[in-house]
């Protein structure tokens, strides 16, 4: 399985992209654009958010802790890519504004095409080789190919099939988690998952950078400007819940494993975007609860109030 992964890396990390932007795509409709103009602050608020304030606090920490080699580009792949297809499942549950969150998807996944590149290249220049050139046309046509494109025609079956997008759509996802799953099996055979020697201080920045672009995100969009609670969840959920897995295409495509070689960088890169991917998913489930725990203790406030 180790050696099969490895000489396939590429189309496994292109399978569980496209499946999953199939599906995110089948849960799209034009229409979920007009959010832009009913909410144009929140939107504009939550992309910016996303896309610059996240490179920033990636770049501040690179900086501060002096980081280097897959550490410090792992954190800038994670920080390039934007929110992931379940940010909008996550902020339905928490009570958010889900047509804002599909709002923020959609626009930051159609940005990212010229964005993510530029953003690599800002960070994570400095930490590759002096011959290295960042492949920015091969990323912006990966990124059309395998993830715009199949977004689109997972659109146009919501728009020509409605009857079987909804089911089509979990189906796709899930085959999604598959393939996933597959690269974390494929990869931890071939001994590239070494968390030893990741180092368990990389494994604190990872859960620091998350919880920190959490809070951050959180203070901005309800402290300073004051969008509604609703807005606020949208929002956080978008930059908590990232594409972790374009961010494991364009690791394939940056840092490919190559038989009998081995890849600290890569395999450092990998296992970073592998659990920032887990982390994710608890740092959601815990907003999830903390928001609907106030949300119930404010109905029983007011009931109590009533009576």
């Amino acid at each position: 399985m180790g050696a099969f992964y490895i000489q396939n890396e590429y189309w496994f990390s292109v399978f569980q992209l496209v499946t999953a932007m199939i599906g995110m795509g089948a849960t799209l409709t034009v229409k979920d654009f007009r959010e832009l103009l009913l909410e144009p602050k929140a939107v504009a608020s939550g992309t910016t958010i996303q896309m610059i304030i996240v490179p920033l606090i990636a770049f501040a920490m690179i900086s501060l802790f002096g980081l280097a080699g897959g550490i410090a580009v792992g954190l800038a792949l994670i920080a390039s890519v934007p929110g992931g297809s379940t940010s909008n499942i996550f902020t339905h549950f928490a009570g958010g504004n889900i047509a804002l969150s599909v709002a923020i998807t959609a626009v930051t996944t159609l940005a990212c095409l010229f964005s993510t590149p530029i953003v690599l290249d800002l960070l994570i220049s400095g930490y590759m080789p002096g011959d290295f050139v960042m492949p920015k046309a091969k990323i912006m046509k990966e990124i059309a190919l395998t993830l715009l494109l199949p977004l689109g025609l997972g659109m146009l079956t919501l728009k020509f099939f409605p009857n079987i997008a909804e089911e089509f759509s979990k189906w796709c996802i899930r085959i999604s988690l598959v393939g996933l799953l597959g690269i974390v099996v494929g990869a931890a055979s071939s001994g590239r998952l070494d968390l030893k020697a990741f180092g368990f201080d990389n494994v604190a920045l990872i859960v620091g950078f998350i919880l920190l672009v959490t809070f951050i995100s959180w203070m901005l969009s309800w402290g300073l400007l004051r969008l509604s609670k609703r807005d606020s969840i949208a929002v956080d959920m978008e930059v908590a819940v990232r594409n972790i897995n374009l961010g494991l295409m364009l690791k394939a495509i940056i840092f490919p494993a190559v038989l009998g070689q081995k890849d600290p960088v890569g395999d450092t890169v990998l296992l970073a975007l592998l659990l920032y991917g887990g982390v994710m998913l608890f740092v959601a489930a815990a907003l999830i609860g903390a928001h609907r725990f106030k949300d119930h203790k404010n109905k029983a406030g007011q009931t109590t109030t009533a009576e």
